[in-house]
């Protein structure tokens, strides 16, 4: 017994993986270029956004993102975020509830579909939505003569920013529930359960932290939105210019510490977000290995 023990060890030893083998030196190595290139890519950038915001001290800095349409385009931006964010997690949830639980046809086209804002550029699907709600599109002239305003107006912006931020709530929990399988809803069901009870009992418990891992990967994505945004957004100041397109507006216009200092407050706003995406992430890996 003591041999076939030996064995099955030294075979398990043959068996790991090459990396957990590596010499010290070669560890050090590689820890040291990744984090030289943490630091040229991210870090750098980052501390270079608040040198610059605070170049020319604090009245400046405050002078800037207290200008009203500074203001206005972080309301703007955060209205966006709040509109867009809830219904991609109604869509997300349920696409990826109907297509791990149930056998459908059309779901491969569904799942191509969930997938097709990662393959089309932005500012593309910025353009299909001027043919579609300009004032010479398809659908334009019929808004127009009934008041509605869609493109160079909030709904607009709204709607491209839903078109390029809707797969990443999806994309997180169809694999996961995939990896959970349906037996849990299948016990629920032999025990009497039936549709939404199923879904907030059993499903919704099971994918909470992924849910709140693809909703804040949305968020960031929806704040910091600038292709598809700009083509719908007319770049009216003070009415449909979110963050980014107002940073850009006053680096164009040689305000570079103006822009730097609005720049420091989408930053701060991704931080905010990557600190929280960090705690659900630990949460969700927790969750996965139960």
């Amino acid at each position: 017994m003591a041999g076939a023990v030996t064995t099955v060890t030294e075979l398990s030893a043959d068996k790991r993986p090459k990396h957990l083998d590596e010499s010290r030196g070669v560890r050090i190595v590689l820890i040291a270029i990744a984090l030289l290139f943490v630091g040229l890519v991210v870090v750098l950038p980052m501390i270079t956004v608040i040198a610059q915001a605070f170049k020319k001290g604090w009245e400046a800095y405050a002078s800037a993102i207290s200008d009203p349409d500074a203001i206005s385009a972080l309301k703007l931006t955060l209205i966006t975020a709040l509109v867009a964010v809830p219904l991609n997690t109604l869509f997300g949830a349920a696409a990826a509830w109907a297509i791990t639980k149930f056998k459908f046809r059309g779901k491969n086209l569904l799942i191509t579909l969930i997938d097709l804002p990662f393959a089309v550029s932005p500012v593309i699907s910025g353009l299909v939505y001027i043919l579609l709600f300009g004032a010479q599109g398809l659908l334009g002239p019929w808004l127009i003569d009934h008041g509605y305003k869609v493109v160079f107006a909030t709904p607009g912006i709204i709607l491209a920013t839903m078109f390029v931020t809707f797969p990443f709530v999806a994309r997180e929990l169809i694999p996961l529930m995939e990896t959970q399988g349906a037996q849990d809803e299948e016990a629920a069901v032999s025990l009497g359960a039936k549709g939404w009870r199923i879904f907030f009992k059993v499903t919704l418990p099971n994918i909470k932290w992924g849910l709140l891992y693809g909703v804040i990967l949305c968020n960031a994505r929806a704040m910091g939105e600038f292709g598809a945004v700009s083509v719908v957004s007319g770049h009216i100041r003070g009415e449909t210019n979110t963050l980014p397109l107002h940073i850009e507006i006053l680096y164009n216009e040689y305000q570079y510490t103006a822009s730097f200092a609005v720049a420091s407050l989408l930053m701060l706003l991704a931080v905010v977000t990557l600190v929280i995406k960090g705690l659900i992430e630990g949460n969700l890996i927790r969750s996965r290995h139960k």
